[in-house]
């Protein structure tokens, strides 16, 4: 990677991956700002949650280059490796301990080693205390400290999870779809969030919610057939003919504006 190329927080240059014959992949090139907030968005099978496999390490790819940071090439590191360097992963699906309370799901998460046990039998110092307190509000949860995970609503345990990232302070914040399943205040909470935290972590939004996109994002990527297909604003990118063909199918001349693009 040249010299200057070294501000990218995030960089992949002509990353190809197959599955079976079918290139999930596709000479993809994609560069990401320290700090940024950015918004991937694309049709089924545009590649989108590949792209996120290869950034973690679940996949390998076949060929290409994924560089973190100042030079730290990914593609050679595993899951775990690359999860200590600063990329948290959020999925669609909200993940938490829905037996233990708010804030035990967070202090399971802290930075450093941490089991069950741990949280079950030790004692939380001050210095954890607050950075738990911090990152309750942050999320908007302070309220909901004692309750039990599982009783959570469903975008309410999506905001656990991300102050769960949170707690590994994380340098690159991966997260797929947050909007799905969210009643609209629940999506605009959301959304406040993710502009919150931006600047302070470098985020990577996967997202087919077009109002969600519109509220969150400076810089959209639109992906086809493993591919960036184009690159720009909100209203650059509805307004692209190369992606009113994709979303719409030829003929079309109006930009997607549903929630569905």
């Amino acid at each position: 990677m040249t010299q200057a190329r070294k501000q990218f927080i995030l960089a992949l240059e002509a990353v190809t991956k197959s599955f079976d014959g079918f290139k999930a992949i596709h000479d993809l090139t994609f560069y990401m700002d320290e700090g940024e907030l950015r918004v991937v968005i694309g049709p089924n099978g545009a590649g989108k949650s590949t792209m996120l496999d290869l950034i973690t390490g679940r996949t390998r790819p076949d060929r290409g280059r994924i560089e973190f940071g100042r030079d730290i090439d990914l593609t050679r590191l595993n899951e775990w490796q690359i999860n200590r360097l600063g990329i948290g992963r959020k999925f669609q699906t909200p993940s938490v301990y829905t037996d233990h309370t708010v804030f035990e799901n967070i202090w399971l998460s802290l930075e450093g080693a941490r089991g069950i046990l741990d949280c079950l039998f030790a004692r939380v110092d001050s210095a954890q205390k607050d950075r738990i307190h911090d990152l309750l509000s942050t999320v908007g949860l302070q309220e909901r400290a004692a309750t039990k995970a599982g009783s959570l609503s469903h975008g309410q345990k999506q905001w656990l999870e991300i102050g769960m990232l949170l707690a590994q302070n994380p340098k690159l914040l991966l997260v797929d779809e947050p909007a799905a399943g969210m009643t609209d205040e629940e999506t605009h909470k959301t959304g406040e969030l993710l502009l919150s935290l931006a600047g302070k972590h470098s985020i990577l939004v996967i997202e087919h919610d077009m109002t969600f996109v519109r509220q969150i994002a400076r810089q959209v990527t639109v992906l086809h057939q493993g591919s960036v297909l184009c690159e720009g604003t909100v209203d650059e990118v509805q307004a692209d003919e190369k992606v009113i063909e994709v979303y719409l199918g030829r003929g079309k001349r109006h930009p997607p504006t549903t929630n569905e693009p």
